[in-house]
């Protein structure tokens, strides 16, 4: 992996600091072109790892890097799934069965009877496979080496229990896309006992990872020593913890642990993205 990879929030209003400032950045990326102005910074800049949501305006990203493979050759993609708001919305509005009809490939019939026998059989493995191949559909030909399970699903399933759903999607994304798997969680040393009692070893591991604890759940210094001691490949999101720590500080403390491998980070002017490029890659 990429030491430095760039993520989408600031193109769909996510802002953890600031409601005015989501406002603002929906209007401001509410055409596709305003978002693809941004990536070709990232890209030139030498940033070629872009990990993403599954919202339904990144299948428009994907069709500009498609058209242009040339241009992007060296562009991986890290999808991360569900995305939780758009499949609730549908489940209200249309119902399980009409979400599955909706949002599958293939015909209305094999759909139903695909969706509608694993919900009659509650079997949710079929159903999580069935889902991914959907949402992997809008990356068609496009480098995704690194699919990731989103934390609203992975801590969800680490609640309740169900390891083998880790190991499903664990081998899905081998067989079917030849991509290793990702795991986005808010408890990052419960979620790797579990995944290595499962039998997943050296898993990617995306949490927050920031000098004042912020969304880490067991704490900082449980962190600290899980990455100093434990086999697995970390990823630091949420590095600035919503902007209460400046960014020389920020990358300070993460490029201080060494074992970390990369830091994902969002912004949307060119000359934030570079002096944060340039910190990270100072700090190694």
């Amino acid at each position: 992996m990429d030491r430095v990879i760039f993520g989408d929030n600031q193109f769909f209003a996510v802002n953890h600091m600031s409601d005015e400032k989501s406002r603002a950045q929906a209007m401001r990326f509410k055409d596709t072109k305003a978002v693809m102005d941004v990536l070709d910074i990232v890209y030139d800049l030498g940033i070629h790892t872009f990990m993403c949501t599954t919202h339904d305006r990144i299948a428009e990203v994907c069709d500009f890097i498609r058209a242009d493979k040339q241009r992007y050759k060296d562009f991986k993609i890290y999808p991360c799934m569900p995305y939780a708001h758009k499949y609730a919305n549908a489940v209200t509005e249309l119902g399980i069965i009409g979400t599955l009809k909706r949002f599958i490939p293939g015909s209305i019939l094999g759909t139903v009877a695909r969706g509608g026998m694993a919900v009659a059989r509650q079997d949710f493995i079929s159903m999580m496979k069935l889902l991914v191949d959907a949402e992997m559909t809008m990356f068609k030909g496009l480098d995704t080496e690194v699919i990731f399970l989103q934390n609203v699903v992975t801590d969800l399933l680490l609640g309740l229990g169900m390891k083998d759903f880790f190991v499903a999607f664990t081998e899905h994304v081998k067989e079917k896309y030849g991509a290793e798997a990702g795991f986005i969680t808010m408890n990052m040393p419960l979620l790797l006992d579990k995944l290595e009692e499962c039998g997943i070893e050296n898993p990617i591991i995306c949490s927050s990872i920031n000098k004042i604890g912020f969304r880490m759940s067991g704490g900082k210094h449980l962190y600290e020593k899980v990455i100093q001691e434990r086999n697995f490949r970390p990823i630091a999101m949420q590095v600035l913890a919503a902007g209460s720590i400046s960014p020389h500080e920020a990358i300070e403390y993460v490029g201080a642990q060494k074992r970390i491998q990369s830091i994902l980070f969002g912004a949307s002017t060119g000359a934030h993205i570079k002096q944060t490029k340039e910190l990270i890659e100072s700090m190694r």
